[in-house]
């Protein structure tokens, strides 16, 4: 693959830069309810050398009865300065399912104006498959200003999306397994109806990444969307459950170089909850 320290870069490029005074490594580690997996617990036991564990649900407003949603601009300075992250740094971002949260904070760094910052292809368990190094220890930590510009183009409400589907001026990409878009089971968390966004595409995020949970090449990632009827020319917005796997896809267009994508942060945890939505289920 083609290294690319603004969207995603190989454990080859980790390990060349692993020693880089600049370098700041995140480990985002998230599991959704219903796994029996601590996150947390698995990055005190193990995670590459130097890296910071992102608490994604912490690191969010916890006024709102979503989860894991946006912080506010003052949450994220204050988490990333006591973490050590900030101005002039190159940030490296990784998940211990290859492929799957590391993406969510990829797109929060961007959404907050920085840009420095790359998704580890294959994530962790590709690092620990190729016999590298990790370890155990708490990382030395030094606060560290950072700058933030919050680009609201990036993220999308309700309103908007519920505009979106009525104009169809936007591909509307939904990011969830096709069985839950088609409305064929139930959701995983309760109370919310099943199916999708009227218009809506689909685009499981697991059609992006290779058997070892790498990430297709630009050609195979375009023709996936292209498979699934999404009109490139358009402006995307990415959905899924939670606003988690929608951001795989906002990496999966940055890297065909699509740039004009936003991610609808409530997603179907918010959309499959309103009664008064409209609701399309099948293909």
């Amino acid at each position: 693959m083609q290294d690319d320290p603004r969207i995603l870069v190989s454990t080859d490029w980790l390990a060349d830069h692993l020693k880089d005074p600049d370098l700041r490594i995140l480990d985002a580690s998230l599991f959704l309810p219903g796994t029996d997996r601590d996150a947390r617990a698995e990055y005190e036991a193990a995670h590459i050398p130097g890296a910071r564990f992102f608490d994604i649900d912490e690191i969010s407003d916890q006024r709102s009865e979503l989860p894991h949603m946006v912080p506010t601009v003052e949450k994220f300075m204050s988490r990333m300065r006591a973490m050590g992250v900030g101005d002039g740094h190159q940030v490296v971002v990784y998940d211990s399912q290859g492929l799957f949260s590391a993406a969510r904070v990829w797109w929060t760094f961007r959404l907050m104006g920085q840009f420095d910052i790359a998704v580890l292809d294959g994530g962790l368990p590709k690092w620990v498959a190729e016999g590298r190094e990790v370890e155990d220890m708490d990382p030395v930590i030094r606060d560290r200003h950072m700058t933030v510009r919050r680009q609201n183009q990036m993220v999308k409400d309700v309103t908007q999306v519920s505009a979106a589907a009525k104009l169809g001026d936007y591909e509307i990409v939904d990011a969830r397994a096709a069985e839950r878009f088609r409305g064929e089971v139930a959701e995983p968390r309760a109370g919310l109806r099943s199916g999708h966004i009227p218009g809506a595409k689909n685009v499981p995020y697991t059609a992006l990444l290779n058997d070892d949970k790498t990430m297709k090449d630009p050609a195979g990632i375009r023709g996936v969307f292209e498979g699934a009827g999404v009109d490139l020319k358009k402006p995307v917005i990415a959905s899924c459950g939670s606003g988690v796997t929608a951001c795989v896809l906002a990496l999966a267009l940055e890297r065909i170089g699509k740039t004009d994508h936003a991610v609808y942060d409530g997603s179907w945890t918010e959309w499959g909850a309103f009664p008064t939505l409209p609701v399309a289920t099948g293909e």
